[in-house]
C-alpha cells in the first residue's frame, strides 16, 4: 500500500505540473479550450509515471502501456487536428463571458485543476495493473484487451465517419446519421467508455477490482456531465431534424434505430 500512494502521489505531482504548465500557454493563446487536446496525453503521462516507478508483471504492464498510449495519442490528435485554426470551443467562451476578466485566473483551478484531478483520479487501474507483481496475463487481460479494442472501435471511427461527413462543403449544418452514428447519437462517447471498462478489466486481474470507480465514473461525466447531456443542449435547438433523430436513435449505448 504504502508503494502504491507513494507513486500515486508522485503521478499526481506530475499532473499538477503538466496541467499548470497548459494552462500557462493557454493564458497566453486566451485560449482554455486547449486543455481538450491534452486530455488523452496526461493520461499518457501518468502511466508513464506508473510504468517507470511500479515494479510489476512486465507483460501487463506492456500491455497496459500500449494500449494508453494508443488510445491518449489517437485522441490528443484528432482534437488538435478538429480545433486547429479555430477560435476557443463555446463552453469555453460562455465560462470566459461569466466570469469577466479575471478568467484567466479563475480557469486555472475551474478549468485545468480541475480536469487534473479528475484524471489522477480515473488513472487508479492503469497503476492498480502496473503495480500488481501477480504473474500470467489470464482471462481478465484478454477480455479487457477485447473491450477495449471494441471501444477504440467506436470511437476512432465514429469520429473519422463524421469529420469525413463535416469536410465536404454540402453538409455544412446538416445533421448525420450514418455509420456508427445510426445506432447511437455519439459513438466516440460510447467507445471512450468502454476503452476505461477495458482498463478495468486488466485491473480486475491484477487484484485491482476496487478501482471500478474508475470507469463508473468516466461514464457518468461522458453520459451525463461534459459529453452526451451538455452537447445535446444545443444540438436539439440548432441543429436541423435532431429531435426526429433523438427520437429514433439511442444517446449512448448501441442498439438498432427505432421505428417511427
Amino acid at each position: 500500500m504504502n508503494e502504491f500512494l507513494t507513486i500515486f502521489a508522485t503521478a499526481g505531482g506530475v499532473i499538477l505540473l503538466y496541467m499548470t504548465l497548459v494552462w500557462l500557454v493557454s493564458v497566453r493563446l486566451k485560449n482554455a479550450g486547449i486543455v481538450d487536446i491534452f486530455w488523452g496525453m496526461g493520461f499518457v503521462l501518468a502511466n508513464a509515471v506508473y510504468f517507470a516507478l511500479a515494479d510489476g508483471y512486465a507483460p501487463r504492464q506492456l500491455l497496459v502501456t500500449i494500449l494508453v498510449t494508443l488510445w491518449g495519442l489517437r485522441l490528443s490528435v484528432y482534437i488538435f487536428r478538429r480545433n486547429w485554426g479555430k477560435p476557443e470551443d463555446y463552453r469555453y467562451q460562455n465560462f470566459r463571458a461569466k466570469a469577466g476578466p479575471g478568467y484567466w485566473w479563475r480557469s486555472y483551478y475551474s478549468v485545468f485543476l480541475l480536469q487534473g484531478f479528475l484524471l489522477w483520479i480515473i488513472s487508479v487501474p492503469l497503476l492498480a495493473a502496473q503495480l500488481s507483481t501477480r504473474a500470467g496475463l489470464g482471462i481478465w487481460a484478454y477480455l479487457g484487451a477485447v473491450v477495449w479494442a471494441i471501444g477504440l472501435f467506436f470511437e476512432a471511427v465514429g469520429d473519422w465517419q463524421l469529420a469525413r461527413f463535416k469536410a465536404n462543403p454540402a453538409n455544412k449544418g446538416q445533421l448525420f446519421d450514418g455509420g456508427l452514428w445510426r445506432y447511437t447519437r455519439h459513438p466516440n462517447y460510447f467507445g471512450d467508455a468502454m476503452c476505461w471498462w477495458g482498463y478495468y478489466l486488466i485491473a480486475v486481474g491484477a487484484g485491482g477490482f476496487w478501482t471500478i470507480f474508475s470507469p463508473a465514473l468516466m461514464t457518468t461525466l461522458l453520459m451525463r456531465v461534459s459529453g452526451v447531456t451538455l452537447l445535446e443542449q444545443s444540438l436539439r435547438e440548432t441543429k436541423p431534424g435532431y429531435r426526429e433523430y433523438v427520437a429514433r436513435t439511442n444517446a449512448f449505448f448501441p442498439w438498432f434505430p427505432r421505428r417511427q
